[in-house]
């Protein structure tokens, strides 16, 4: 499909493009923020402004439900709306120039990944999860303020309380366990890093289903938004009362279905991560650490009539909590697997007792690890 086909298909009308002048400033106020805003990444702030400068850029008429500002890879052009304000470019303008930095091609120019988004493959998954991340990182260099919002029934904090709200919340409870460091990384740069970290704070599995309902609830997001202004267009054209009834039916039901999806990711993120957590306590320090988390992750509960999961898990790892404690008191600091083969290392591998606990070891791992697995949500 051609450009123009696509623009057109997008609804985008193109009505000029920017001077030199213009780029030249954009492009010096975008690099400035993001190199500000993440300077452990490396980025050069000049060679950052050389690369915008040298994009296409053209102001157009934009559909309403459409961001005021789409970048799009195949020539190397971002569109603004004719209403954005180019003197203060606010966090979607800054969002399609980080998909411009992100972007990973082969050699013939076909795009392979954007950020955390891999489109190698028949798999083509982590798009949304990607949008969640270069929205996060947008309002992280513009400083935007967190802000408590209410969707489909549900109560929750997000510096993005207009786009991508749900995922932008849930993404926060995933780098509560990661830190922000592989999110930032693996979004500007295109790799695994945030991926791989965040397997080892909980595991394969778990990441793999929660990048799965991050499409799911985009996309859910999408067939509502569709829904609504089908309502929108039969309301005001006095369309049959049955068919508004049918068209409320069904946006009730995607409203309900993204509510699911999202406190099931939520439940997903906070047993699997914290389990990971307690399975990783050796002293009373840890203890006291794991408490304060567990505690500290209240503020970013997303919340809803008659949710309970995270008191009644919180009411489940004290117990268990108590049951570590009292092992501490009473043998010591708790040994795994790593810290007994690391003590049987001093032992001379050619031994009877090395061979006898090496092997014993090595069955109690396998066991440990099956008693983990079958603790997967």
């Amino acid at each position: 499909m051609s450009i123009n086909s696509t623009l057109k298909k997008e609804g985008i009308k193109v009505i000029g493009k920017l001077n030199t002048i213009e780029i030249n400033k954009i492009a010096s106020n975008i690099s400035v923020k993001i190199a500000n805003a993440f300077p452990e990444h490396n980025i050069n702030q000049s060679d950052l402004f050389i690369s915008l400068a040298r994009l296409n850029m053209y102001i157009a008429e934009m559909p309403n439900d459409m961001a005021m500002a789409k970048y799009f890879y195949k020539n190397n052009s971002i569109y603004f709306s004719k209403d954005m304000d180019l003197e203060h470019l606010n966090t979607l303008a800054l969002h399609e120039c980080l998909h411009f930095i992100q972007e990973l091609k082969d050699s013939h120019g076909k795009l392979l990944r954007l950020g955390l988004y891999n489109m190698e493959g028949r798999k083509n998954t982590g798009m949304a999860l990607n949008e969640a991340a270069v929205q996060h990182m947008a309002t992280v260099a513009l400083d935007a303020p967190i802000d408590h919002v209410k969707y489909y029934n549900m109560e929750l904090s997000t510096e993005s309380p207009d786009f991508y709200p749900l995922q932008t919340a849930l993404l926060n409870e995933m780098i509560y366990f990661t830190g922000t460091y592989p999110l930032y990384h693996s979004t500007l740069y295109s790799n695994d890093i945030f991926k791989n970290t965040f397997i080892a704070k909980s595991n394969e599995k778990t990441y793999n289903k929660i990048e799965k309902n991050f499409d799911l609830i985009f996309e859910y997001e999408s067939l509502l938004s569709e829904e609504i202004s089908k309502l929108s267009i039969c309301t005001n054209e006095f369309k049959s009362v049955e068919k508004i009834k049918r068209l409320n039916s069904r946006i009730d039901d995607f409203k309900k279905i993204i509510l699911e999806k999202t406190l099931e990711t939520q439940n997903i993120i906070i047993l699997n991560c914290f389990t990971n957590s307690l399975n990783s306590i050796k002293t009373l320090e840890d203890i006291n650490g794991f408490e304060f988390n567990l505690s500290n992750f209240r503020h970013l509960i997303i919340n809803t009539q008659n949710y309970n999961f995270y008191n009644d898990f919180c009411e489940d790892m004290i117990d268990k909590l108590k049951e570590k404690k009292e092992f501490i008191l009473k043998y010591g600091n708790i040994l795994t697997y790593d810290s007994m083969m690391t003590e049987l290392s001093s032992v001379k591998e050619h031994t009877y007792g090395f061979q006898f606990f090496k092997k014993l070891f090595s069955k109690l791992k396998l066991l440990f690890e099956e008693m983990f697995r079958e603790k997967d949500f």
